[in-house]
């Protein structure tokens, strides 16, 4: 099809071509031969009357024309792609659906473990891809590779719709077997610690290390790790701590010998939001997944978890910092 003498089936080469500055990059996603590829690239610059990719060194880069036409043609793909997809009504007990989400083991653990339970039973022609390998999530959501990021406020885009769904606290976990912390932790217990810490994506620091950095402690890592669920691994069979999300720190708590303690320390809370992509803004499948989330969000705090209630810090040892929230 041709519209204005353009072979519309360009589009998609043309997006490829764009996003990832590299024809060997973009032949491998367009499932076609370098050869071919440059073949698109040279129609594309004959239509265009512009390089579109220049070389600079050795990496192409895209031309003024080629910047300005990014996002414009992303969203035509996207617009087709959602006109063509979105049905008028959804049933979710019959319908085939998959939902790409962009989430960290955290999230995944606290709130889309239990959306997968429902829909084991409640939809089962629903499937769910949980990616969390890269750092540029807001740039997937842009271009239509993921759905849905469930993530920090602080990583949300400006130009996406967002939706806040639960705001998460920080508790402390030290190993059942360790005896130099008994049924509360004092300050000057916690910085004399070996700790365990956890950073997202290419931070490096981790949420606690730059907070207590910036309020003048300093702490010992001993051992730092790219993901949350691997925290007790460090810490069990020894004199370790770590500072964890609480909801996380509690389902953990269910599988490993670990203890959880509050922290000497008031750390400021976390808001965890979910992002979608504006042209899924009233697609019914995607409200209805939205609505699930935002119903587990709201409903677990109340669950009946098998990790204890949290011990409290004896009166006058937690310190509070400035109560800005944490974004990372």
């Amino acid at each position: 099809m041709r519209f204005n003498r353009l072979d519309l089936n360009l589009l998609v080469a043309l997006d490829a071509l764009l996003s990832e500055k590299s024809i060997t990059r973009a032949s491998r996603r367009l499932n076609l031969s370098q050869s071919a590829t440059s073949g698109v690239l040279s129609r594309l610059r004959d239509y265009f009357k512009d390089e579109l990719l220049v070389p600079l060194g050795r990496n192409l880069v895209l031309t003024p024309l080629a910047v300005s036409l990014t996002e414009p043609v992303r969203d035509v793909l996207l617009q087709i792609q959602r006109t063509i997809e979105i049905k008028p009504e959804f049933d979710p007990a019959t319908a085939i659906r998959e939902f790409r989400i962009f989430a960290t083991d955290f999230a995944s653990t606290v709130l889309l473990g239990e959306f997968g339970q429902r829909i084991s039973t409640d939809a089962p022609g629903i499937s769910i891809e949980i990616s969390a390998t890269t750092s540029t999530p807001a740039e997937q959501l842009e271009r239509g590779e993921v759905e849905l990021v469930i993530l920090p406020s602080k990583f949300m885009s400006e130009t996406q719709p967002t939706a806040f769904l639960f705001e998460e606290t920080y508790t402390c976990i030290v190993w059942t077997g360790n005896q130099l912390v008994g049924d509360s932790l004092s300050l000057e217990q916690y910085m004399q610690l070996g700790h365990v810490s956890s950073r997202f994506g290419t931070s490096a620091t981790s949420f606690e290390e730059s907070f207590l950095k910036d309020s003048g402690y300093d702490r010992r890592i001993e051992v730092s790790t790219t993901n949350f669920t691997s925290l007790p691994h460090f810490v069990i069979g020894t004199n370790r701590i770590a500072t964890m999300h609480t909801r996380l720190a509690r389902r953990l708590a269910c599988y490993y010998p670990i203890r959880l303690l509050a922290p000497p320390i008031a750390f400021p809370t976390l808001e965890m939001c979910m992002q979608w992509n504006r042209f899924l803004d009233h697609d019914p499948s995607h409200i209805w997944l939205r609505k699930m989330l935002l119903e587990i969000a709201n409903t677990e705090p109340d669950r009946n978890l098998c990790a204890p209630s949290l011990a409290a810090a004896p009166a006058g040892q937690v310190i509070s910092l400035p109560r800005e929230r944490l974004s990372a």
